[in-house]
């Protein structure tokens, strides 16, 4: 462990599965049996929760304006792609 408590060094078993030091799941609240989401950001792993990244969605969906279709955001966008590589 280094001297910083937020950091810890973890290995991977045989099955693949790391084992996170106590301190950092208390520091989390986390508890045995509680889920989290991964994924892959460059040479790293982002461990989070899923109601972390649900509020983080509903944020950002929250600052589109009222009355905008993404829907017809979208298809108009592909229609626009589609119209250039053909122009092309």
């Amino acid at each position: 462990m280094t001297t910083d408590e937020s950091r810890s060094e973890v290995h991977i078993d045989i099955e693949g599965r790391v084992v996170v030091p106590t301190h950092l799941l208390r520091a989390l609240n986390l508890k045995p049996g509680d889920r989290l989401m991964v994924r892959k950001v460059g040479d790293s792993f982002m461990f989070e929760r899923r109601e972390t990244i649900e509020n983080r969605l509903w944020k950002m969906f929250s600052q589109i304006p009222k009355g905008i279709s993404m829907v017809d955001e979208l298809i108009a966008e592909r229609r626009a792609e589609a119209w250039h590589e053909v122009a092309e």
